[in-house]
């Protein structure tokens, strides 16, 4: 989910979508991240988009990237 938020916000639909799981559960993890800082959030209609708050978060993903891979 991170990885896909640094490139652009999504929705929790988008994301459930792209990680194959089920929106609740997708809505739970990006809750967790809200709830720590790591992410923001804006409503447009009925739909919540979500973003990369931490910057940090970018640098952390690259260092994991470096060290498993992709």
């Amino acid at each position: 989910m991170i990885q896909l938020l640094l490139k652009k916000e999504k929705t929790v639909g988008e994301l459930a979508i792209a990680c194959d799981i089920k929106p609740n559960m997708a809505s739970e993890h990006l809750r967790i991240m809200k709830d720590r800082k790591f992410l923001e959030s804006r409503k447009e209609g009925r739909e919540v988009f979500y973003k990369v708050k931490e910057k940090a978060l970018s640098n952390i993903m690259k260092c994991v990237e470096n060290k498993f891979g992709k």
